[in-house]
């Protein structure tokens, strides 16, 4: 059925499969429809229904609240954070989302306190072994992402950049294929070095260990999802147990890619705006509601008689259990604590000891959202200040007036002149133009669209 591959290799499947879920394969020069997250010819409507649509002057009012809490995040952290967490729950304004991300993680607060990291790292031509590996990954992160759709694109140099600037941060761990998704998600809401940031927050605080040599935290974290699930769903747990069905079979890349490669994009979205607020608590309640609503009753399970049929069935969860409204209902309703999780982690922890020894790659605590993380790292609130790193300069004002278009103020102070890098607009390029708009800077390169990885006979080692 699945191996463990070695290394930082993942649970593979044997056969090959195409790029696309649904199997039909589409054109990118034929196909010009772009939904509102950026995917072309619908690439996502085939795993759930559409996304729920929120009225204009309701979301006006969401970006004034969260633009209020980003202005003074410390004291709502500190004080409020019952209601930033019910406001991540109703979803993040898309305009505000990746700002929030990098706030909610501590990525700012890691950014401002590496000033010029990121461009170190990015200078550093890096490990000639992992840079084949990850530039042999680029072209399967969502080829039809208008991001990501033409090789050697923004989008992929970008996405080249964060992984391998990671893998000089953290030579010890290299790069894992499972980090490519995560990448490219956060870069589809931020900059390049804003999700360098957020990514090594993720991997070292919201999910030590998951991409480390032996996938050790992995399966724990598998052992953990199907004790909790002996209480959230009897009749599913039976049947696992039952067919000897492994969670690490089936639960391997819903964790580690946080469910991007899973779920329709609107509830991948929303179950990221939770995870990073809440901790890897969510991961561990959308494991369970997709388990228990595929094989939680006797009706269900008529279905998968047998380890073969259930595993089919885990493949192709019903859209559904995956739509936007019934899965963020389902993740807040269902009981599932940090207390659960830590708990359940300690038992896991001493039988894995029993049967394997100690483990091979000690990895740091797991910090249970973003409340605990600014606990542990309190960032200043001067690191929390927004510093826009362009200011561009209103063709209609006197170029000796020293100000800006919007009068170049922040909470009513005046910005100091020193923090002003003022550009000519006619020189801002846009990092991420259509394919069949080349950047001026890539001229000299050939880029061939994501066709082509459909036809490559190179598939993923996911599950």
């Amino acid at each position: 059925m699945a191996r463990i591959g070695h290394g930082n290799g993942l649970a593979s499947r044997d056969s090959k499969e195409k790029l696309t879920d649904d199997g039909r394969g589409s054109d990118p020069e034929t196909e010009t429809q772009v939904d509102k997250y950026g995917f072309t010819g619908g690439a996502q409507q085939h795993r759930g229904q559409s996304a729920e649509e929120i009225p204009t002057e309701v979301l006006r009012q969401r970006e004034a609240k969260w633009l209020e809490m980003l202005n003074s995040w410390d004291k709502w952290m500190a004080k409020k954070h019952k209601k930033v967490k019910e406001r991540c729950q109703k979803g993040i304004p898309p305009s505000l989302r990746g700002r929030a991300w990098l706030y909610l993680t501590g990525g700012k607060g890691r950014r401002e306190q590496n000033q010029g990291k990121f461009q170190a790292l990015d200078n550093q031509p890096g490990d000639p072994k992992w840079v084949d590996i990850i530039e042999r990954d680029l072209h399967r992160q969502f080829p039809f992402h208008e991001m990501f759709a033409a090789r050697g694109g923004h989008g992929q140099q970008d996405l080249l950049r964060v992984l391998k600037a990671y893998t000089l941060h953290r030579p010890e761990e290299g790069y894992c294929q499972a980090q490519a998704p995560i990448a490219a998600v956060l870069l589809m809401h931020m900059p390049a070095e804003d999700a360098f940031w957020v990514l090594v927050q993720i991997c070292e605080k919201y999910l030590p260990g998951y991409y480390s040599t032996g996938l050790e935290a992995i399966q724990l974290d598998g052992e953990i999802l199907y004790a909790l699930l002996r209480r959230v769903s009897p009749a599913a747990h039976r049947h696992l147990k039952k067919h000897k069905l492994e969670p690490i079979l089936y639960m391997t890349e819903w964790f580690m890619c946080a469910f991007s490669r899973t779920l329709p994009w609107a509830s991948v979205l929303r179950v990221w705006d939770m995870f990073l607020c809440e901790g890897v608590k969510i991961i561990f309640r959308v494991g369970l509601v997709l388990l228990r609503s595929m094989l939680g009753s006797q009706e269900k399970l008529k279905a998968c008689q047998g380890l073969y049929e259930t595993m089919e069935l885990l493949r192709a969860i019903q859209p559904q259990y995956m739509q936007e409204a019934f899965l963020v209902r389902e993740i807040i309703e269902i009981v599932v604590s940090e207390k659960d999780i830590e708990k359940e982690h300690h038992a896991q922890l001493r039988r894995w000891k029993e049967t394997h020894g100690d483990l091979h790659c000690k990895s740091p605590p797991r910090m249970h959202g973003a409340k605990a993380i600014m606990a542990a790292e309190p960032p200043s609130r001067q690191d929390l200040r927004q510093r826009p790193t362009i200011v561009v300069e209103s063709p209609l004002a006197p170029e000796t007036d020293g100000k800006t278009a919007d009068g170049a103020k922040e909470n009513g102070k005046t910005k100091p002149e020193k923090q002003k890098t003022i550009l000519a607009p006619s020189i801002l390029v846009n990092p991420y133009l259509p394919p069949s708009d080349p950047s001026p800077l890539l001229k000299h390169m050939t880029i061939q669209e994501s066709k082509e990885s459909l036809s490559s006979a190179e598939h993923d080692t996911y599950l």
